[in-house]
């Protein structure tokens, strides 16, 4: 199985953990990321790296960049 996450998605581990709704969703996130290094594949874009240049914060760039490296 192939899986796409946007940049959003691919961000969302790295933003404020102690909103509830925010950590719920880097725990999906993180499962879906588990799933692409072992039975799924992690599928990524012209899109996806265009926006991923385009974030200002270059640690926040760096660490998106790293989990891209499953793709």
């Amino acid at each position: 199985m192939k899986i796409y996450l946007d940049v959003c998605c691919l961000c969302r581990p790295f933003d404020d953990q102690t909103i509830h709704r925010i950590r719920m969703e880097t725990e999906a996130i993180t499962e879906i990321l588990k799933l692409c290094m072992t039975d799924c594949e992690l599928v990524g874009s012209e899109a996806i790296e265009s926006e991923i240049f385009e974030i200002s914060d270059e640690e926040r760039r760096e660490n998106v960049e790293s989990v891209l490296q499953f793709a």
